[in-house]
């Protein structure tokens, strides 16, 4: 009979659960969560071995990933998310990243011309190239991304210059993003990266937190990534 080490296999769901994105605090709340079943963030932090005072901040980021759910009343109350849906929806999203990953490997290695994509590091220089794609548009910005609040709030002013233009604007985002007025929006869950394709033209794709991205003037490749978002769009 082999002998399991709690500490050990603690430390393994620990590492695991990383991998998929959560911090250490959201780890042990997450777990604590788990055995609590129902609970404050004063509780849940108390269990959790966690500080009150960053309770809050990592449930509110927890129930942003879709791992707990909250309720309206004071105080607010916490619950894991049901561990079925959960398995589903982090299936769902690896799947999606490895097409994802499919759909890089085979529009950026076998075209035999790599000097065509070019990689920008530092969230400034992403914002700015994604900023320079908004305004040269003339026909059609898509854009893919969990992240349009961020790239609402920083480009606010280049969105609305665009679509004064009467450039046709499509966001496909997560359920929980507030989007731009204005614009085409289509509701994804499962996002993690941000795809971008302005008039069949240009194409960017950046990390999940927008600080490293590839971008290409190539038509070819541009037209790729936007079969592959309408792919996306029209899964559901």
């Amino acid at each position: 009979m082999n002998h399991i080490d709690p500490i050990e296999e603690y430390q393994n769901i620990v590492n695991s659960l990383q991998k998929l994105g959560l911090s250490l605090y959201e780890t042990r709340a997450f777990l604590a969560l788990l055995l609590l079943r129902v609970g404050s963030a004063e509780v849940i932090a108390e269990n959790a071995k966690i500080p009150r005072t960053s309770a809050y901040k990592v449930l509110e980021s927890l129930e942003k990933k879709g791992f707990v759910i909250s309720s309206k009343g004071r105080p607010k109350m916490y619950k894991p998310e049901n561990l079925k849906i959960l398995k589903e929806r982090i299936i769902e999203e690896i799947e999606e990243l490895f097409e994802k990953l499919e759909f890089v490997e085979d529009i950026f290695s076998d075209k035999g011309e790599p000097q065509l994509v070019y990689t920008i590091y530092g969230k400034e220089k992403v914002m700015k190239k994604i900023a320079e794609m908004i305004d040269s548009a003339e026909r059609e910005i898509i854009i893919s991304t969990p992240k349009i609040s961020e790239i609402r709030q920083f480009l606010k002013k280049n969105i609305e210059r665009a679509l004064k233009r009467g450039v046709r604007i499509v966001v496909v985002t997560l359920p929980s993003q507030k989007a731009p007025d204005n614009v085409i929006v289509y509701r994804r869950q499962g996002l993690i990266a941000t795809d971008i394709v302005c008039d069949d033209k240009k194409a960017l794709l950046a990390a999940p937190e927008l600080n490293a991205c590839g971008y290409t003037d190539n038509p070819a490749l541009a037209k790729h990534l936007t079969h592959f978002i309408w792919i996306l769009i029209e899964k559901e």
